[in-house]
């Protein structure tokens, strides 16, 4: 199992940065999102982050928030 670390800023979730971690899930298994202080540090501000980006990855992907580090996982088959 292969894993990637990435750091979202300020800008968020953009297209770019949603194009990047497709581009990571290539090689790797799951991918690790280190949440700057300029993106927004609040629990909810995370969560939120982490909801938008199982809406635009997909249902092959999984998520688990750890501080302030969203862990991606990507399967083979759909999660239900």
């Amino acid at each position: 199992m292969t894993s990637k670390e990435i750091q979202l800023g300020k800008n968020g979730l953009t297209e770019n940065f949603i194009e990047t971690l497709k581009g990571y899930f290539k090689k790797n298994d799951s991918v690790r999102i280190s949440v700057l202080r300029s993106a927004g540090h609040e629990r909810d501000k995370i969560k939120e982050y982490e909801q938008k980006l199982l809406k635009e990855l997909g249902l092959n992907y999984t998520t688990k928030v750890i501080g302030f580090k969203i862990i991606l996982k990507k399967w083979r088959k759909p999660r239900v």
